[in-house]
């Protein structure tokens, strides 16, 4: 490992500790279909095989516990409310280097990849919580773009009650890529 690649990884490590991540003192409601992630679990590799999609034993997704069915109309369904809860780039910057590693790209340079939201802020994600966010790769047919259009759609259809909250956050863990088709939109 470089000198340069292992003091950001080293950096990353210590911003996360410091906030009590690292440990996994962060509290966030895992999603149901998942089983939540112990904090060993972010020091092991998380493999690539899964791409689009997040390695689920390392990005299993967590919930936002202020965020339920009764609360939408105070929370997602307000215009500008992610805004409220988004994580500063210092926070998500320090996670993406260490996650990089952790997913074993040979790509480090963190303007590659977008520090994403498994279960999006738009549904409800647990916005600081590490099992939450991993580094999407932004290159190539950009996934994050596509990615993030799908969440705008399921949002909508929450906030319009065509679907359920539990229904639209079930269909972008299993998978974001079919989640549209998966609840008729």
């Amino acid at each position: 490992m470089m000198l340069r690649q292992r003091l950001t990884v080293v950096a990353a490590a210590a911003a996360l500790t410091a906030a009590g991540l690292a440990t996994g003192t962060a509290q966030a409601a895992a999603p149901a279909q998942h089983k939540p992630v112990k904090s060993a679990t972010l020091a092991t590799s998380c493999s690539q095989a899964y791409l689009p999609l997040p390695d689920p034993s390392c990005t299993p997704g967590a919930y936002n516990p202020d965020v339920t069915q009764a609360t939408i109309g105070q929370t997602i369904c307000v215009s500008g409310w992610t805004a409220t809860v988004r994580p500063s780039t210092s926070y998500t910057n320090a996670l993406k280097a260490q996650q990089i590693v952790q997913y074993g790209y040979s790509d480090t340079s963190l303007s590659d990849y977008e520090e994403d939201h498994f279960v999006p802020l738009e549904l409800g994600g647990a916005p600081r919580d590490p099992r939450n966010l991993w580094p999407e790769p932004r290159y190539g047919n950009e996934p994050a773009q596509s990615k993030d259009s799908v969440e705008t759609r399921l949002k909508n259809a929450v906030c319009a009650h065509k679907v359920t909250l539990d229904a639209a956050r079930s269909a972008i863990a299993s998978d974001w890529t079919t989640a549209l088709s998966r609840l008729g939109l």
